[in-house]
């Protein structure tokens, strides 16, 4: 048993000390600005860095290969390990949070959901406010490296769609993994150093167009006050909606548009999917609050724009309280809560490309009941699909519903009310953030909510991230057996 956990301990291990290094940041910046807390932010790096060595030392050897077993234990074991050392400062500050609304905060920002426990954003310390956004923005790269490399493997996960032999991702010019991974990581720097600009010239501080562009950028979507965007102009928002859509796209066509330097590879059948959905689901939103309301267009189509971007792009920030909107937006938004952005993106929800390969199965299928002899391939990208991506696609989709029921049924035996207990069992799934009603919607937070159902959340939050199925086969016998 100890060799097939010995290379998970040396990759968690070196895991562990790029999270010390990241700890240095808000370190260094508490020390710079007088903020006490970062004694709390050291010691919290000191206590990484030295379980970071155990853990290799324990799993040290010359040279090893992963099995797809051990890819499925790594996969699950280094966000629960990015979760804890997250939480460490929460807990080590002078005003610490429980261990629970640590974890839970640390979790929802690993993970890129953007529900939070804590209040009064605005009076935090600088430090703690810095070490959200770190760990979301930490967290929408690993996503992406996940799903480019990791999930594939496992035959999970949409990028599938771009790595089988027929497909054009087979005639990348970056063969080699690391290379495509600096690419991956370049491109994420730029883009988000460019939001962190474009914050900046709008009209926000430093400190804040840093946050929120690393929050913005990895679809997090924590701010640094309890009104989330909500404070900001129109120009800003549109910056948002901007980067927040960049975001969900997936990084491989960025990289294959630098490297190609030809438009024609952003012409993606996910991607110009997503836009579609996103422009329809704004003019409908539009037009109903301009027949229910008497707001100006511009205003009205901004914040349309900018909620309805949020929610479907999981990130999560609001700009106002659009439960207020009238009970069709309500209805409209726990819609989109379940759809998400791109596969080999940021953000998190289903991902369009399951609704899109639904749609063709069914319209195949529609296809064979008229024609019962006909022979109709389903082809995406202009390629054909594999059966097990169809396959992976609908298992995928019955275990999401599955898990759903349970995580919601588990809450209301605990004490949470349907609405809140539905909701967030659906946002923590999905990565989106905030729920419906009056604890857990845009106006509140999670605190109110017992420890034990933010363990329940947590866990949830963690496989939505993980597409489900990366943690759940290890919940299974077979899996031991092999």
């Amino acid at each position: 048993m100890f060799r097939l956990f010995r290379p998970i301990f040396f990759v968690c291990g070196v895991l562990a000390i790029i999270m010390a290094g990241l700890l240095l940041a808000p370190t260094l910046y508490g020390y710079l600005t007088q903020d006490r807390e970062y004694r709390a932010f050291a010691l919290a790096a000191c206590i990484t860095l030295a379980g970071g060595v155990v853990l290799i030392l324990s799993g040290r050897q010359e040279r090893f290969n992963l099995t797809s077993r051990q890819l499925y234990l790594l996969t699950s074991m280094s966000w629960m390990l990015l979760s804890l050392t997250g939480a460490l400062p929460l807990i080590l500050i002078d005003h610490p949070l429980t261990f629970s609304d640590a974890v839970f905060e640390a979790v929802s920002g690993i993970t890129t959901t953007g529900s939070t426990v804590l209040s009064g954003l605005h009076s935090l310390p600088e430090t703690i406010l810095l070490w959200r956004s770190i760990l979301q923005w930490v967290g929408g790269l690993g996503v992406i490296g996940m799903a480019v490399s990791v999930l594939p493997f496992l035959r999970v996960g949409g990028m599938r769609l771009f790595q089988t032999e027929s497909s054009d991702w087979s005639e990348k010019s970056l063969p080699r993994f690391h290379e495509m991974a600096r690419s991956l990581l370049a491109v994420y720097l730029v883009i988000s150093l460019l939001c962190v600009g474009s914050y900046w010239l709008a009209g926000m501080t430093p400190f804040d167009a840093f946050n929120h562009a690393m929050t913005t950028v990895s679809t997090g979507g924590y701010a640094t006050d309890d009104s989330s965007m909500g404070r900001f102009g129109n120009a800003i928002l549109w910056i948002s909606v901007l980067f927040m859509m960049l975001g969900s796209m997936p990084f491989m066509l960025y990289v294959r548009l630098a490297t190609q330097r030809r438009l024609r590879v952003l012409a993606d059948q996910q991607a110009m999917g997503f836009v579609g959905i996103v422009v329809f689901l704004v003019a409908l939103l539009t037009l109903q609050q301009m027949v229910a309301s008497e707001r100006p267009f511009f205003d009205v189509l901004t914040h349309a724009a900018f909620n309805i971007v949020s929610i479907i792009t999981t990130t999560g920030f609001a700009s106002t309280d659009y439960t207020m909107w009238g009970e069709f937006s309500i209805g409209l938004f726990f819609i989109v809560t379940f759809i998400g952005g791109c596969s080999g993106s940021t953000s998190g929800g289903m991902k369009v490309f399951r609704f899109q390969l639904s749609y063709m199965f069914l319209a195949d299928q529609m296809r064979k009941l008229v024609h019962p002899r006909g022979v109709f391939a389903i082809r995406y990208n202009g390629k054909s699909i594999p059966e097990d991506i169809i396959a992976s696609a609908v298992a995928f989709s019955f275990l999401f519903f599955i898990v759903l029921a349970a995580t919601t049924l588990a809450l209301t035996a605990i004490g949470v009310d349907f609405v809140t207990a539905f909701t967030g069992a659906i946002t923590a799934l999905t990565n989106v953030g905030p729920g419906l009603g009056d604890v857990i919607g845009p106006a509140g937070n999670f605190e109110p909510l017992p420890d034990s159902a933010k363990w329940i959340l947590c866990f949830a939050m963690i496989l939505g991230r993980l597409e489900l199925l990366t943690v759940m086969v290890l919940l299974s016998p077979v899996f031991w057996r092999g």
